[in-house]
């Protein structure tokens, strides 16, 4: 079996039963695949209004039989996310961690600002980034997931929220030839392209897709398309193909 990680994104689960709904078939379809992921990757707004109770739905939508990573996004509080998700001792600081297995180092940057829209990577961050990087073996595939993208995508709703500051990410970067790929949400749509020389990948909305602007029309996002997901997977040369998945 090649490396297949899940990548699901902006659930936003709230106090109404849409949002949980949609995040239930998406976790519920992952726990019930025939074969074991090497990991499923949550990149950000997770709680819609960073509230402890819409977090404790979290915890229980994402107890499922694979190895799971979840990263804030703009929406989430870090102490209620610590608290009530995580089950650690609430903090401001920014929400970094990384799943190690024995086949792909998965490192997720939290790239939100508190009580902010847009994105940037502290310097606390990209230094903790690096280290992690330096303490993987040559051989190890690594993924840097993050939840604003650090490139425009041609979708006006987000691009003037997106990463800033992404030369420092770029220069951390450099240099790391087992880092392989770049994951991303924020967009509320599935996009490829590419930073820094490597694959960005972003993850569809699970609780809405946004309307493009060669799509037309006055909304602004689409509350019908079915909730969807990506899956990455990494073959033995390093290359990694994408598919996107809708969950009906």
């Amino acid at each position: 079996m090649p490396v297949v990680i899940a990548h699901v994104s902006d659930i936003h689960i709230d106090s109404g039963p849409r949002a949980t709904e949609r995040a239930r078939r998406i976790f519920a379809y992952l726990d019930a695949l025939p074969a074991d992921l090497d990991a499923v990757v949550v990149t950000g707004d997770i709680a819609d209004h960073g509230l402890d109770t819409e977090y404790e739905t979290v915890r229980e939508l994402t107890a499922i039989r694979h190895p799971v990573l979840i990263g804030p996004g703009n929406h989430d509080d870090r102490a209620a996310f610590r608290r009530s998700l995580l089950g650690v001792e609430p903090s401001t600081e920014p929400i970094d961690q990384v799943l190690r297995t024995e086949r792909l180092v998965l490192v997720h940057c939290d790239s939100s600002i508190p009580r902010q829209d847009d994105g940037f990577l502290a310097d606390s961050t990209l230094a903790w980034l690096a280290a992690e990087l330096a303490a993987t073996p040559a051989g190890v595939p690594v993924l840097v997931a993050f939840h604003h993208p650090p490139v425009e995508l041609g979708v006006p709703l987000t691009d003037g929220i997106r990463q800033f500051g992404e030369e420092r990410l770029a220069a951390t970067l450099a240099g790391r030839p087992n880092v392989v790929a770049l994951l991303a949400g924020h967009a509320h749509t599935a996009a490829t392209t590419r930073f820094a020389g490597l694959p960005l990948l972003v993850a569809p909305g699970v609780v809405s897709t946004v309307v493009l602007p060669w799509e037309g029309g006055d909304r602004t996002v689409h509350l019908d398309h079915p909730p969807s997901l990506a899956f990455h997977v990494l073959d033995d040369t390093g290359r990694v193909t994408t598919h996107y998945r809708p969950v009906v």
